[in-house]
C-alpha cells in the first residue's frame, strides 16, 4: 500500500506504519547512509575529517546541536542538509496546527477529531522539505513568537473562556513539531527568551500565560552561534548550554583547493558568462588566497571572521568585470586578466571588519593590499624566489625584465583595453617570454598572458618594479624612475 492509498487513520493502521521520533528517524537514516558508504552531507567541503564526523556522532547520540563558528562557515548549510536524513513522508492529522501524529496525537484538536471520527479520521502526508523551520534570533523576538500566546479573537469566535486551552495560538516551535527547528545566532536572543526554551529542551512541556501544557513536542533543535557574539552582543545562558547535547566547532577551508571547490559550487553564474569568459586556473587560486590573506591581515579583525562569501561574491564580480570589458570592446569572448582584480574591491570591502589601523588605511586600500599579498604569497611557487638583498643583480633571473623597464619609459595598460591591445602591450616585453619558457614551459598557452601580468605584479610586490594606479588603468615603471625624474626636474 502506497501513501496515495492511505488517507484515513484506519488505512494507516492497516499498513502497519510505525511512528518514529524525529531523532530516531535521523539516526536510522544516517546509519543506513554510513553502512552504504554514502555521504550524509554532500556538498559541504573541507569538513570531512573534522566537523562532519562530530555532527554524525551527535545525530547518532540523538542530541540537540549547537554549531559554533565564525561567519560563513557553512553552519546553516549543514543544518539544512539534515533534511535529507528525514523520511520522505510522514502522516499527520489533517488540519492539525502542530503536525499531530495520527497514532500518537498531542493537541486537543487531534484528540477530539480522532474520538469523533475514529478510523475515518482524515490524514495527510508531510514531505520532508516542509519539515524545516528556521528563525533568526533578534532582540525583538518574544516568547509569543516562539512558543505562543492566548488569542482573544479565537476566544471570542469560539465563545470560550481565557482559561480554556483551545484559545491558545501556538508559536513557531509547537508548529514545528516533528520537524527540524533552527535558531540562528542564538546569543542574540534575550536571556529571558532563552530561559523559555529550558522546559522544551529538557521536559517537553510549554507554559503560556499560566497554562502548563504537557505537550511532548518532538523536535530536533539546531542552534548556530558566533563565538565573538559571546562578548559583543550577548551569550548563551549557562542552563541552556547545559541542555544542548553537542557543541560542534566549525572552521574555514584549510587549503586553497578546498576553498576553490566551494566557490565554484556556490557562485551564481549565468551559462552565458561561463561559456564566454575563460578564467585561468591561477586566477581562481589567487582569488581564494585573498580570503586567506584577509584572515591573517593586521588591518582586519580576525575575531569577526572573513566569510567564504567573500570569495564567492568576488568571483562573480571578477567575471562581470571581464564581461563588461568585453562588451565595451565589442567581443563575444574574453579571458580574465589580473588587472580585472581591481573590479572585485567592492566585494572585498563589504565582507571584512577593519580594526583601527585598517580604518586609517581605508577599506579600498586594504583590499588592494590583500590582492598584492596574495600575489606575493603565490609568486615563489611559480618563479625563483626574490631575495631582498641580492649580491649580483646581473645574475638574477629577472635581470632582463628589469633592464627592459630601465631602458623603456614604462608599461601602461588600460582596464578597458581590447584583447588585441592587451596582448600587444604584454608581448612588447620580450624578456617575459624567456622567463616563462625557462620556468613555466608547461603553463597552458591560453593562460600565458595572465601569467605575464602575474610576473609584473609579482616584481612590484617584491619591490623590483613600481606600479602606479590611475582611474582607467595602471602603469609599471622601473623602481628608480620616479626618483631620477625628480632629480632631472
Amino acid at each position: 500500500m502506497t501513501i496515495d492509498n492511505i488517507n484515513t487513520l484506519g488505512e494507516l493502521k492497516q499498513s502497519n506504519y510505525c511512528s518514529k521520533n524525529i531523532k530516531d528517524e535521523l539516526r536510522d537514516n544516517l546509519r543506513n547512509k554510513i553502512k552504504a558508504g554514502e555521504a550524509a552531507f554532500e556538498g559541504v567541503h573541507g569538513f570531512e575529517n573534522t566537523v562532519i564526523p562530530e555532527l554524525e556522532r551527535a545525530i547518532l547520540s540523538r542530541h540537540n546541536i549547537n554549531l559554533l563558528g565564525l561567519r560563513g562557515q557553512a553552519k546553516t548549510r549543514m543544518a539544512r542538509k539534515m533534511i535529507e536524513l528525514l523520511d520522505e513522508y510522514i502522516p499527520v492529522v489533517a488540519g492539525s496546527e502542530i503536525n499531530d501524529d495520527p497514532l500518537n496525537p498531542l493537541s486537543r484538536f487531534a484528540k477530539d477529531l480522532i474520538t469523533e471520527k475514529g478510523d475515518a479520521t482524515p490524514i495527510q502526508w508531510l514531505h520532508r522539505s516542509e519539515r524545516f523551520f528556521e528563525k533568526l534570533a533578534t532582540p525583538d523576538v518574544t516568547v509569543a513568537d516562539l512558543i505562543g500566546d492566548i488569542d482573544p479573537i479565537k476566544a471570542a469566535t469560539l465563545k470560550l473562556s481565557y482559561a480554556d486551552d483551545r484559545v491558545i495560538h501556538f508559536g513557531m516551535i509547537p508548529r514545528a513539531n516533528r520537524c527540524i527547528f533552527v535558531i540562528n545566532e542564538l546569543p542574540d536572543l534575550q536571556a529571558r527568551i532563552q530561559v523559555a526554551l529550558f522546559n522544551i529542551l529538557q521536559e517537553g512541556d510549554i507554559q503560556i500565560r499560566g497554562f502548563k501544557l504537557r505537550l511532548a513536542l518532538d523536535l530536533q533543535f539546531i542552534f548556530t552561534a558566533n563565538p565573538e557574539d559571546y562578548t559583543n552582543r550577548g551569550s548563551i545562558v549557562t542552563p541552556l548550554k547545559d541542555r544542548i547535547g553537542s557543541q560542534i566547532l566549525t572552521h574555514y577551508p584549510e587549503t586553497v583547493a578546498i576553498a576553490r571547490t566551494i566557490t565554484q559550487q556556490e557562485a551564481k553564474l549565468l551559462n552565458q558568462q561561463s561559456e564566454t569568459i575563460h578564467v585561468p586556473s591561477l586566477a581562481k587560486d589567487l582569488l581564494e588566497q585573498i580570503s586567506f590573506e584577509a584572515r591573517e591581515s593586521e588591518f582586519i579583525d580576525s575575531k569577526s571572521g572573513v566569510s567564504a562569501r567573500l570569495s564567492i561574491t568576488a568571483y562573480e564580480v571578477l567575471l562581470s568585470t571581464a564581461e563588461r570589458r568585453a562588451l565595451q570592446s565589442g567581443t563575444e569572448t574574453t579571458t580574465v586578466r589580473l588587472s580585472d582584480f581591481m573590479g572585485i574591491i567592492p566585494a572585498i570591502t563589504g565582507k571584512v571588519e577593519l580594526v583601527y589601523e585598517g580604518e586609517q588605511e581605508g577599506a579600498a586600500a586594504v583590499a588592494q593590499h590583500l590582492i598584492g599579498d596574495a600575489i606575493h604569497t603565490f609568486f615563489p611557487a611559480f618563479f625563483p624566489k626574490i631575495e631582498k638583498l641580492e649580491r649580483d643583480a646581473e645574475s638574477s633571473p629577472y635581470a632582463q625584465v628589469l633592464e627592459w623597464f630601465f631602458a623603456e619609459t614604462g608599461f601602461e595598460l588600460l582596464d578597458d583595453a581590447s584583447d588585441e591591445v592587451y596582448k600587444q602591450t604584454l608581448d612588447s616585453i620580450l624578456p617575459l617570454n624567456d622567463l616563462i619558457e625557462k620556468y613555466q614551459a608547461g603553463f597552458p598557452i591560453e593562460d600565458r598572458y595572465f601569467l605575464k601580468e602575474f610576473i609584473l605584479w609579482g616584481l612590484v610586490e617584491y619591490d623590483k618594479l613600481n606600479k602606479d594606479r590611475f582611474d582607467k588603468g595602471y602603469q609599471i615603471k622601473d623602481l628608480y624612475s620616479n626618483y631620477i625624474n625628480k632629480l632631472k626636474s
